[in-house]
């Protein structure tokens, strides 16, 4: 039986601070972004938390509190803590994937009631399983090679996206040049049900969240600004009813409005009724006005050229209101032509459809969890 011991004995967590940046310096500047983007390159002359490509990282405030990174070599930004290892006997790249397995967990641990911060005693006490180092070497190779091919299933995706923009481009032109002199309006002038956020924590408690049931749509179900028809959270039909005022239906257009502010899809869901959830806006146009799709698009292209969706700082918690919708303003093409593009997307979609991004993120997601059950190597 292999040894289980608590974190805290593998790791010492040092946080990061906050340096002022600049586009050469001695080292580089990591922050939350590179988590994601591990390309981007920001740099700074002051000295402070250094981590190197075998230390572990871990985003610790804001909405992604509790995301890991690895391979990164500088001084890491406010919001980020160093897992740096105290033991020899475990491998930085079982550690990562550990952690990720454990990201859930993390997750709805999580303390502070705008701004999420990763709960450090928490973390402490999570149990990992040690096999033999040969064996965690094994478990992290194995799981680095399923998310290479589900990293290749999502570039072959990204590649469809930028036909979708290439199109809308050709199609529609730039949104701030306006080359094709198309009208330009408010958002607010295109409203058929108006924008709702979704209702307070105290209308929609945790404890009224169901097996199955009625759906409530959450910042999940947002991806890559397509929907996700996989629900997780449900209600009763008492509940539904008792909310009406937050139903979602097809064609509307749902935004996240905490956190990661400005995530947004257009609805299309099996099933015939749905609720909003806390963090999100929905969203109703004239669909003979102006296309859900078209918008959504026009955002996921150009969002940081046309205006700023959020409020709040950077590197703190963010958020938006409907206040930002209503006064955005722009262009406004002839619903013939965005009807157009509609069905071009639609061809594109199909395509991506066939790839096997979801069934490589199955296999990788399988894999995971079977790693530190000790089912992956014996």
């Amino acid at each position: 039986m292999w040894e289980k011991v608590k974190l805290g004995e593998l790791v010492k967590i040092n946080k990061g601070k906050k340096h002022t940046p600049s586009d050469s310096g001695e080292f580089r500047y990591i922050n939350i972004e590179d988590l994601h983007n591990p390309s981007n390159s920001v740099f700074t002359n002051e000295k402070g938390t250094f981590v190197n490509k075998n230390d572990v990282i871990i985003a610790w405030d804001g909405a992604n509190a509790g995301k890991v990174g690895i391979r990164l070599e500088g001084v890491i930004g406010s919001t980020l803590a160093k897992l740096g290892l105290s033991k020899n006997s475990v491998s930085s790249d079982y550690l990562y994937w550990f952690l990720n397995s454990k990201n859930e967990v993390i997750k709805s641990q999580r303390t502070g009631a705008t701004i999420p911060h990763v709960n450090g005693s928490a973390l402490r006490d999570l149990e990992i399983t040690l096999p033999p180092l040969h064996i965690q070497e094994k478990v992290a190779e194995i799981l680095d090679k399923a998310d290479e091919l589900r990293r290749k299933d999502k570039n072959l995706q990204s590649k469809y996206d930028e036909l979708a923009q290439a199109i809308f481009i050709d199609m529609f032109g730039d949104p701030v040049r306006n080359e094709k002199g198309w009208d330009k309006a408010l958002l607010k002038e295109f409203y058929k049900n108006g924008v709702k956020c979704g209702p307070f924590g105290s209308a929609l408690k945790k404890e009224e969240f169901k097996q199955n049931g009625v759906p409530v749509w959450n910042m999940d179900n947002i991806q890559s600004f397509e929907f996700l028809d996989l629900p997780s959270l449900f209600v009763s039909e008492e509940k539904y009813i008792s909310l009406k005022q937050y139903e979602v239906l097809n064609g509307d257009i749902i935004i996240s409005r905490a956190g990661t502010v400005g995530k947004m899809c257009v609805v299309d869901s099996t099933f015939k009724k749905s609720l909003l959830s806390t963090n999100l806006i929905k969203l109703s146009l004239d669909d003979c006005m102006l296309k859900s799709l078209f918008f959504v698009c026009l955002m996921k292209f150009f969002s940081k050229r046309l205006g700023r969706l959020k409020t709040g700082g950077e590197e703190g918690f963010t958020h938006m209101n409907t206040g930002v919708l209503n006064n955005l303003e722009i262009y406004v093409p002839p619903i013939a032509i965005q009807e157009e593009f509609a069905k071009k997307i639609e061809l594109i979609n199909q395509l991506k459809a066939q790839t096997n991004a979801e069934k490589s993120e199955e296999l990788f997601q399988s894999l995971l969890q079977k790693a530190f059950k000790g089912e992956l190597v014996s």
